[in-house]
């Protein structure tokens, strides 16, 4: 009897449960169509100023963009954004100039249709101005065009840029607009004095735990006594980020004595120094290739960086050890950084493999605009045959190399953006010398100098980099030097009809050879112009010299004219480029890369 009662309630239970489950279920549904009917449709009507896609946005509407070409569906909205949709179009045209816009929104079962009357714009009708700094690039208004709360915004903000750009941090500035509604005209007023120039104060860091305050204190470029500026306290932030030993850096200049401004820097050091990577791609020079990388930040404390990569693609084997260390010492104020590189390759040329094992230390100063290199490297180099019992150079090229050489490299880099430049120039220049370490050692001397001049009008960027270079051997220089230390051209920094070191000596506008030149000449001229928000277009011209001799510039010179695109993201332009030989259009390249080649 009681094993029946004991069925009869588990039954009743379930039964229960049974049917709460069919109401849940219900419930369930019910939910899901009312989910699928939370939105509805919308059309807009009458607008003739601005487009739909822009009151869309404006008024939170989802819709297919223009890159979706193939999606069909129809704009829609929320309904919960439905009560919303009068204030947010208000907002919209109002801070676009046309405050007697009116909307007529007719909500029906499963479309919203919104009839607009976008009315006059307020223009504007004059702009007085009464200040001692020259404002005539930073105001963005004209006489005559429809009043924008912001652009009227983005002028005061351009003023208060263009005055701490400058160095002018106490300034005293008033700007008022002064709109009439019933005669559609706004009456704009700027009033400024840039007061006195301002400078920086002491530098204080806090947050550092294994890290000496004289190796961030190293990367300052806002320094005691100078003219304040933000660009100074830009760089500032991105040199201490480089040392790559911080998860932030942040700098306060908002404090002011006098117009001095103290330089209060916080940081945090690396929480996790680790960083392991592995990936595949694609190099224009090797092709599909992969690589490994591990590297400690802050290795062993005060900023240092220990790193090992290794890699590997058909043309080329790579394993090579970095260290870093900042600030190994101070030469007449000059803080000095310490490098060191051991490695071996072995990569493939066209008509030549070498395999190399090398060795280098170099001391290193770099402050806002000037980066001085000098090193020593050691360098066991053995050129080999790509086919068995075929000399492709001289047969006398293929041989062992033992290289010693100092080098040093200068580079003084005076444009306005180093990923993205729009003006300024660069000077470089590289030389080695090759030592007599032994009876059989390379003697030699190679230089290499490059400019590049940028210029932008409107928005048209003009660059024009020119290059030469040349190498001396000397008579009594038992193997002369690896063919891999001559010059090559070809690729996105020389001439991109060709591929990477694809060209030799050159002996016609169409033709070169498989050696390398022991001078090199090289003049790209380009023009950037914007297409389409961060789409832009370009136009270019290659022109490359290779001789056999030392020193000599009246060879023969390969001609290229090209296409290119280039998309600006946050690390600098994406560049796609083709260019051709303009005497034989039959013989193109394609080159691409990440940053600007000027």
């Amino acid at each position: 009897m009681a094993h029946f009662i004991r069925f009869l309630l588990l039954l009743c239970v379930s039964v229960k449960l049974l049917a709460e489950g069919n109401v849940t279920s219900e419930k369930t549904q019910e939910y899901a169509t009312e989910s699928v009917l939370s939105s509805k449709q919308v059309r807009i009507e009458g607008n003739k100023v601005f487009d739909d896609s822009e009151i869309f946005d404006a008024i939170s509407v989802d819709y297919p963009g223009w890159f979706k070409f193939w999606d069909n569906s129809p704009p829609t909205i929320k309904e919960k954004l439905i009560p919303t949709l009068h204030a947010a179009l208000r907002n919209f045209y109002d801070s676009e100039g046309y405050y007697d816009a009116s909307f007529e929104i007719e909500n029906g079962k499963d479309l919203v249709t919104i009839k607009i009357s976008e009315g006059k714009p307020v223009r504007v009708n004059d702009i007085n101005v009464s200040s001692d700094y020259d404002l005539s690039e930073v105001i963005e208004y004209e006489r005559g065009e429809v009043f924008t709360a912001k652009k009227f915004i983005r002028t005061k903000s351009n003023i208060v840029a263009a005055l701490l750009k400058d160095g002018y941090c106490s300034y005293d500035l008033d700007t008022k607009a002064y709109v009439d509604l019933e005669k559609h005209e706004a009456d704009i007023r700027i009033v400024l004095k840039k007061g006195g120039v301002c400078t920086f104060g002491d530098v204080t860091v806090k947050g550092l735990k294994t890290i000496d305050p004289r190796i961030v204190k190293s990367r300052v470029r806002a320094k005691k006594g100078d003219r304040f500026s933000t660009e100074a306290v830009q760089e500032t932030s991105s040199a201490i980020y480089a040392l790559q030993s911080f998860d932030s850096v942040l700098i306060d200049v908002d404090r002011k004595f006098y117009n001095v401004v103290p330089v209060d820097i916080t940081v945090q050091e690396m929480k996790d120094p680790y960083h392991i990577e592995a990936g595949a791609g694609y190099d224009t020079y090797v092709g599909p290739r992969a690589h490994a990388k591990f590297v400690k930040h802050n290795f062993m404390g005060n900023a240092q960086q220990l790193s090992m990569t290794v890699g590997w693609s058909s043309l080329e084997q790579l394993a090579r050890v970095d260290f870093f260390k900042p600030v190994l010492t101070e030469i007449y104020g000059f803080d000095i950084d310490l490098g060191a590189s051991v490695g071996y390759s072995d990569l493939e040329y066209d008509g030549f493999r070498e395999k190399k094992a090398w060795a280098r230390v170099y001391l290193n100063h770099e402050n806002e605009k000037l980066k001085l290199v000098s090193g020593l490297a050691f360098e066991a180099i053995e050129i080999n045959q790509l086919d068995e019992g075929i000399c492709v150079l001289p047969c006398a090229a293929y041989d062992t190399y033992l290289l010693v050489y100092p080098y040093l490299q200068l580079v003084y880099d005076a444009r306005d953006s180093k990923l993205n430049p729009k003006n300024g120039y660069y000077l470089a220049a590289d030389t080695e010398f090759g030592l007599p370490s032994d009876s059989e050692a390379s003697l030699y001397w190679k230089l290499e100098l490059e400019a590049r001049g940028i210029y932008t009008v409107s928005d048209l960027t003009m660059a024009v980099v020119g290059k030469i270079g040349s190498i001396k051997i000397e008579e009594d220089s038992y193997r002369g030097i690896p063919e891999s230390k001559k010059f090559f051209g070809g690729g996105a920094f020389s001439n991109r009809a060709y591929g990477y070191r694809e060209l030799g000596v050159i002996v016609s506008p169409t033709e070169d050879l498989i050696n390398g030149a022991l001078s090199m000449a090289n003049l790209s001229v380009e023009l950037d112009y914007p297409i389409w928000g961060d789409l832009y277009g370009a136009v270019f011209t290659d022109n490359t010299m290779l001789t056999p001799d030392s020193y000599d510039f009246t060879g023969e010179i390969i001609t290229s004219a090209g296409v290119g695109v280039r998309y600006m993201t946050p690390v600098g332009p994406f560049k796609l480029d083709v260019g051709f030989n303009v005497h034989d259009p039959s013989i193109y390249g394609f080159s691409f890369q990440i940053g600007q080649s000027f």
